[in-house]
């Protein structure tokens, strides 16, 4: 059974902006089935890092919400270290591309790339 959730991962505009951009370089921009995929797995230089794919398959366990207009799919044990997190994107000069914004770690690596709770 899929439950909404409101605000469990927050997505910031420019970040919708590139999700958008890739969704559509994918082909699959204007299918509606398809949404973002963030979960947490154990791995990086800090002990947990972030994955990101899209899909168009949700699963029995799977929490479903909606922030900024998008569609974000995670599992259950991810959202436990997800909520609140906002998903930004930087593409300055010194930009990181796509990075969590995570008030639940209690530290990072310097790539950003993986955390620590």
């Amino acid at each position: 059974m899929q439950q909404t959730l409101e605000n469990a991962i927050h997505v910031s505009d420019k970040a919708k902006i590139k999700v958008q951009q890739l969704l559509k370089e994918a082909g699959v921009g204007n299918d509606p089935g398809y949404f973002l995929r963030v979960s947490v797995v154990g791995g990086g230089c800090s002990g947990l890092s972030y994955k990101m794919d899209f899909d168009n398959e949700s699963k029995p366990t799977d929490q479903v919400f909606e922030d900024n207009g998008m569609k974000i799919v995670t599992d259950m044990k991810s959202l436990l270290y997800l909520v609140n997190t906002t998903l930004e994107f930087s593409d300055g000069l010194n930009g990181k591309g796509f990075y969590f914004n995570n008030p639940n770690a209690s530290r990072t690596c310097g790539c950003g790339e993986s955390f620590a709770v």
